[in-house]
């Protein structure tokens, strides 16, 4: 009775660890993992786990900045199960990750973004185990090809952050509730009166689209949407960006 009552608050209870089988995840790739389940001390009944794709993201509540866990994905992975004392289970798991998931590997400690895979089994009337894995996202070959091309527009990556809510462009509108910014600023002089350069994707299919918010000097912001195909090369992209940006 004793080691069912501290199941119930945590202690020698089940656990539950996600094992990831690729180091790094790129937005819209399948991945894999192995779903490793350790009985406690004690058999308990579960009656569900999941496995759900988080990112932090920055919201504004009666006029304060908070930052909010923010759901891109997730996948029911087992209904009500007894996990036996002492016992270990593998599931294996396939999935894709989300097409909007932000990118975490790009500008290094000036990037704010986080995600990450939460795990949890729900268990009646007890605290319910959970595991949270940070994922390392790096950016599609059409993401790194626009990047590119504002550094050679003349622009360096400044910061990277998540805002909570959606986004829409000419021909696009986000899906998942938040999106990611990219801040560039000019690396010399602009000749154009702009200050920084916000760049945030929102896949679609076999495209890649991106909402520009640009902000000059002494005419506040503007928007511009820019679309183009995941294959489009460097010097194409490059010219779309220039007109775009004016």
């Amino acid at each position: 009775m004793l080691k069912k009552l501290l199941a119930s608050v945590g202690i020698g209870a089940a656990k539950v660890d996600t094992q990831l089988h690729q180091e790094v995840l790129m937005p819209g790739q399948p991945f894999s993992a192995t779903i490793v389940i350790q009985g406690g001390e004690v058999d308990q009944a579960i009656s569900g786990l999941t496995l759900t794709l988080v990112t932090e993201a920055k919201a504004e509540v009666d006029d304060a900045t908070v930052y909010q866990p923010v759901a891109l994905d997730s996948w029911r992975l087992s209904e009500t199960m007894t996990i036996e004392a002492g016992q270990t289970y593998e599931l294996p798991f396939e999935g894709v990750l989300h097409p909007e998931t932000p990118i975490t590997t790009l500008g290094g400690r000036r990037n704010q973004s986080k995600v990450w895979l939460q795990t949890g089994l729900e268990v009646d009337l007890a605290v319910d185990p959970s595991d949270r894995d940070m994922l390392a996202v790096a950016p599609t070959p059409a993401m790194e090809t626009l990047v590119a091309a504002m550094e050679q527009a003349g622009y360096r990556l400044h910061k990277a952050d998540v805002e909570r809510g959606h986004l829409n462009g000419a021909g696009f509108s986000s899906q998942s509730g938040a999106y990611q910014e990219l801040e560039f600023i000019p690396a010399g002089i602009s000749l154009f009166g702009v200050r920084e350069v916000e760049v945030s994707f929102v896949p679609q299919g076999g495209r890649m689209n991106a909402l520009i918010e640009v902000d000059r000097a002494f005419r506040g912001d503007s928007y511009k949407s820019l679309s183009w195909d995941d294959g489009t090369d460097l010097p194409t992209l490059l010219a779309q960006l220039k007109r775009a940006l004016g």
